[in-house]
């Protein structure tokens, strides 16, 4: 498969240089690719350097990132904000955070439709009923008029991710979306994210420091450890034979090594 996205970058902060040290990685179209690591490895940080978002949080990166062979270290903040959300989506781990709870959930959705699309209120209505059917939430008007307070987690999580793909972007960012779940709601949110990958053909980078959900859902896995991609291959290869030191410490910490199949679904 062609690449959609490749990147070899360095980076880090002022008092905490070297979080990415000559990374380099590549997601192929239309693939789920899981990035795993311990929490604090630079996992969200290298999500920031892909945005351009990184000099938000007092960060720098170097190096080359290009989506669909376009350089998007090139690119000036206006350029990059006409690719955010179009191009490339973004799913965080807290949404009740994410979520502005003084506004209802049809305008903050509306909000994020207007950003790259012009249309009357009928088409842009039409558009957030048909993304809200696509995540498995109810596709009527009354739940638009909902606030974030009166959803539960799970459902602010599928808000978010009908956000996200609204779009339908080439690339989407899911960074650590399952940690502020219950196991049940963790596996229906990772099996929407196969849905939307089959729904869309999408890429899906899913970035989390939970071994087994990454098993679950990714094509293949890559290992951070100290900056560094140290290892990328099939998920099942990788369990089958992790080849890295840091990969293998991984795997026995698990309590029980997973049965994988193709259970994302392509």
């Amino acid at each position: 498969m062609d690449a959609l996205l490749s990147l070899r970058v360095s980076g880090g902060y002022s008092g905490k240089p070297g979080v990415m040290r000559d990374l380099a990685l590549e997601l192929r179209e239309r693939e789920i690719l899981g990035l795993v690591g311990q929490s604090g490895c630079g996992k969200s940080t290298l999500a920031l350097a892909i945005l351009k978002l990184l000099h938000l949080k007092g960060g720098k990166v170097e190096g080359s990132i290009r989506l669909k062979g376009r350089e998007l270290m090139a690119l000036g903040e206006r350029e990059m904000r006409a690719l955010r959300g179009s191009e490339i989506g973004l799913v965080l781990q807290s949404p009740m955070s994410s979520l502005n709870p003084a506004l209802r959930i049809g305008t903050q959705l509306e909000e994020a439709w207007r950003v790259h699309r012009r249309g009357t209120h009928e088409e842009c209505r039409r558009a957030l009923l048909e993304r809200l059917e696509n995540v498995s939430l109810p596709a009527e008007p009354g739940f638009l008029k909902r606030y974030p307070s009166q959803l539960s987690v799970g459902q602010a999580q599928r808000v978010l991710i009908a956000m996200a793909v609204l779009h339908r972007p080439a690339l989407l960012i899911a960074d650590e979306p399952t940690s502020a779940l219950d196991l049940i709601t963790q596996s229906e949110i990772l099996q929407l994210f196969a849905s939307v990958r089959r729904q869309f053909g999408m890429t899906i980078l899913y970035i989390s420091h939970d071994l087994l959900s990454v098993a679950t859902i990714s094509d293949r896995m890559a290992v951070m450890h100290q900056g560094e991609i140290v290892e990328c291959r099939p998920t099942a290869e990788i369990f089958r034979e992790p080849a890295h030191p840091y990969t293998q410490e991984l795997i026995r910490a698990l309590p029980v090594v997973p049965q994988l199949a193709a259970a994302a679904g392509k």
